[in-house]
């Protein structure tokens, strides 16, 4: 039995050396290239995942609008990424919070070993980030549910993604950043993606104001398409994969323990957040398994490179009871986070970064071969709570405080009012904003609904696409 060699790296250039007249690839492992090419594409699965979880969950008139949403942050990220954030980000003559423009549009991004690690070279590091750059963009964004306006979202995404999300992720991936350099644990994303964009989704839905009718019986809260957010949440827990286990940036054995900690999280997270809903109401909830399972993903994000496996089981059940308990913290608040999106991720990551204080433990760190860590309380390294409390507290706090200025702003500004109009509201805003919608049956309810308007007191109204007689329900007179 033969193993592969591959060359220690000892180019001084920034592009790793010249590919005219020198292999690049005698620098790393194929089976490496080839797992994080299939992470990068797992990861970008679960965007439109975020998409048709956020759209099941809203009403159907505005049901499109957070699909496209969803893939439009991928698209202006990813040309933001390639242009400026990526540098801002992983430049390697990056400070301790931000990076500088060394790697603008690219320039020299090749096959030098990246920042995140000598096992992959720079730009397959960068394709990788960028996909973690524009889920978290998504996730933010679904605070415009029902009532914001989408160009102002649009811009939003760029102007956010450059302002909060490339220094966040710099203080904590980049080896120059502070909170990499104080010892902050977070393997795949607990402050960088979920608590940055879960407290930008909360100052989002402050600054938009509540949706009309909201606290009375006009506002119906009931998700409108279930098997919606069923797909969505495949989408992410297969993603979930690439997002956790390949942030060990290599195939080897930490990269699997993270798979199994990440599926074994989701699995007690949606047992336990759907129990504790039948506890309420007695019924089996779908919406709240996956919920659950989302919950948990969250939560082991941090540790998932971390922690050993049988800590995973915690993660699930306090990630899931956490963040239902969560969800009651906006009635408290009196913010309309329409989609929870501040309980499941900004609550849900806090408690993962906690966790991973309590859980890290060296030896699942080196399971790699190389990297090394004090550990947490399982290695009696009690200031490793004080580390992650840092982290989390201070990432909550840049993005919600940069969120609410970054809209202020933005409000003043002639033609990105972040608001919809009461109209378009009403109308929904795939009518009003798209033009376009989730289901055709749409457009074929205001007809029969205007038909049935002509003809006054009349319960019934010929439908002439189907050849019989129509009752018209109530809420096909006011669309959902």
């Amino acid at each position: 039995m033969t193993t592969s060699v591959v060359a220690e790296y000892n180019s001084t250039s920034p592009t790793g050396g010249d590919s005219l007249t020198e292999d690049l690839n005698i620098y790393y492992e194929s089976g490496d290239i080839a797992w994080m090419i299939t992470c990068t594409a797992l990861v970008l699965l679960m965007i439109p995942g975020v998409g048709f979880f956020y759209s099941g969950l809203a009403r159907r008139k505005s049901a499109l609008s957070l699909i496209w949403l969803s893939i439009m942050a991928t698209a202006v990220v990813s040309f933001q990424w390639f242009f400026w954030g990526y540098s801002l980000a992983f430049s390697h003559t990056a400070g301790s919070f931000i990076g500088d423009l060394e790697n603008i549009g690219f320039r020299n991004v090749l096959a030098a070993p990246s920042v995140g690690s000598s096992k992959v070279p720079d730009l397959l590091f960068a394709v990788f980030q960028g996909m973690f750059a524009a889920i978290t963009v998504a996730l933010a964004v679904g605070a415009v549910a029902e009532r914001g306006r989408m160009l102002p979202c649009v811009v939003f995404m760029l102007v956010w993604s450059t302002l909060i999300y490339d220094p966040v992720a710099c203080w904590t991936w980049n080896a120059s950043g502070w909170v990499f350099k104080m010892g902050g644990l977070d393997f795949a994303g607990g402050t960088p993606v979920h608590i940055v964009s879960g407290s930008a989704a909360l100052a989002y839905s402050l600054m938009l104001g509540k949706r009309r009718g909201h606290g009375t019986h006009e506002l119906n809260y009931r998700p409108h398409n279930v098997t919606h957010i069923v797909i969505g949440t495949v989408f992410l827990w297969v993603g979930w994969f690439g997002f956790n286990a390949g942030s060990a940036l290599a195939a080897n054995l930490r990269a699997v323990m993270a798979a199994v900690v990440t599926n074994l999280a989701a699995c007690v997270g949606g047992i336990t957040w759907c129990v504790m809903d039948y506890r309420l109401e007695r019924k089996w909830s779908t919406v709240g398994f996956c919920s659950g399972v989302i919950a948990g993903l969250v939560a082991i994000t941090p540790g998932s490179g971390f922690v050993p496996a049988w800590a995973a089981i915690i993660y699930g059940v306090v990630g899931a009871a956490g963040t239902n308990y969560a969800t009651k913290l906006k009635f408290i608040l009196r913010i309309d986070d329409a989609l929870d999106i501040f309980a499941v991720h900004a609550v849900g990551g806090f408690i993962g970064n906690i966790l991973t204080a309590f859980f890290a433990a060296n030896y699942i760190a080196h399971l790699d071969g190389f990297t090394e860590i004090p550990g947490g309380w399982l290695n009696h390294n009690w200031i490793q709570l004080g580390y992650q409390l840092a982290d989390s507290v201070t990432g909550f706090a840049y993005s919600f405080g940069g969120t609410c200025i970054i809209l202020f702003i933005m409000n003043l500004i002639p033609g990105l009012s972040l608001r919809a109009s009461e109209e378009a509201e009403i109308l929904g805003i795939d009518d009003a904003e798209i033009g376009e919608f989730a289901y055709d049956y749409v457009e074929l309810t205001r007809e029969v609904v205007n038909d049935t308007a002509e003809v006054g007191s009349q319960k019934y109204s010929h439908d002439h696409h189907m050849g019989h007689e129509k009752t018209i329900d109530s809420d096909q007179i006011t669309p959902n």
